[in-house]
């Protein structure tokens, strides 16, 4: 295999496999069987490892990113839903949904050395390697958990808004954003005090933002209104409201560009947004409900699940145009890239 390749890992929610990708030819080179149901991945660059959340097994696969295969299980919590990966501490923390917990996995022996309890429906969360602080959004309860990976306690519990569904952090700014799905509302954590210095109004239903650290942006799709809000972190005030298309769902930034992808779910397309203007570029046409899309910014190609027809679309961002469109598994809804 050659130094530099990349593989896209592509999580297939119903038929319990991960389709992986080769970045170069963009073709299926392997489909793993993982376990029942899964939601999420995290990749490891510095040990070429994958890890996969399976929901309904309450486990997670660890994948060599080498030969692609299934190096082991390892039993967590009830209902793992996120993943997140300390490439520096090689540990990975599983946010489990229905156990009210995080388990925290060592990524040398593939044991889980800690269970940190945290709120209800813990359902995402973040890493601030700046500050070894781990961020978990507890959708149930109302909160975010504060995750010290010293100990593997947890420091601070914060209140936010209703259903904080999706966190983002600017590690350059230290500031934590929260969308609130149910009260229209982002709750922004300043990571040196671990309590919320601001609520800003968005649309409705936010998103999981995107954050561009080079300008101090987020953008903050809005499932119920259809549009983008644009955040200026140094002031945490809404400097624009972006009209996109039918519900917006993750936006993406590909910082060396300036350019913001968001997948719109019901239109079935991909709105390209300006960071300069604020303004659409451009919508490109993918398939059937995308429900998950990751840049790129090395290759500067933009990678779409498309839920509902079963496929992965492939954007040139330097065209904004499909490069191609690849068969995988049964309800693909997340990825995850690895640099082999």
């Amino acid at each position: 295999m050659n130094a530099g390749s990349k593989r896209i890992y592509t999580v297939n929610r119903f038929s319990n496999n991960v389709s992986v990708i080769d970045g170069t030819a963009n073709t299926v080179i392997e489909t793993i069987p993982v376990g029942t149901e899964p939601r999420s991945s995290a990749a490891n660059d510095v040990t070429d490892r994958l890890y996969v959340t399976n929901f309904s097994s309450n486990n997670v696969t660890v994948i060599d990113g080498i030969t692609n295969t299934v190096v082991t299980t390892v039993l967590v919590g009830v209902n793992p839903q996120f993943a997140a990966v300390d490439e520096e501490l090689n540990r990975i923390y599983v946010a489990n949904f229905g156990s009210a917990t995080v388990s925290v996995i060592d990524g040398t022996t593939n044991t889980v050395i800690a269970t940190v309890p945290v709120g209800n429906g813990p359902t995402f969360g973040g890493i601030n390697q700046l500050t070894n602080l781990i961020y978990i959004a507890n959708v149930l309860s109302r909160t975010v958990s504060v995750i010290d990976q010293t100990d593997n306690t947890v420091i601070d519990t914060v209140p936010v808004g209703a259903s904080p569904r999706f966190l983002s952090i600017n590690p350059a700014t230290n500031r934590i954003y929260v969308s609130n799905f149910d009260s229209r509302n982002v709750s922004v954590i300043e990571g040196a005090t671990n309590t919320v210095t601001t609520t800003i109004p968005v649309g409705i239903s936010p998103r999981w933002a995107g954050v561009n650290e080079e300008t101090n942006r987020i953008y903050v799709p809005n499932g119920g209104s259809n549009n983008v809000s644009v955040i200026n972190g140094a002031t945490n005030t809404v400097i624009a409201t972006v009209p996109v298309n039918n519900r917006p769902e993750i936006a993406r930034v590909n910082q060396a560009t300036n350019r913001i992808y968001v997948n719109n779910f019901f239109s079935n397309n991909v709105s390209v947004i300006n960071g300069s203007t604020n303004a659409v570029l451009t919508t490109v046409p993918v398939g059937t409900n995308p429900v998950a899309l990751e840049v790129d910014e090395a290759a500067n190609r933009v990678y779409v699940a498309n839920t509902g027809s079963n496929n992965v679309t492939v954007i040139d961002g330097s065209t904004n145009t499909v490069i191609t469109t690849i068969p995988v598994g049964t309800r693909p809804v997340e990825f995850a890239l690895l640099e082999l």
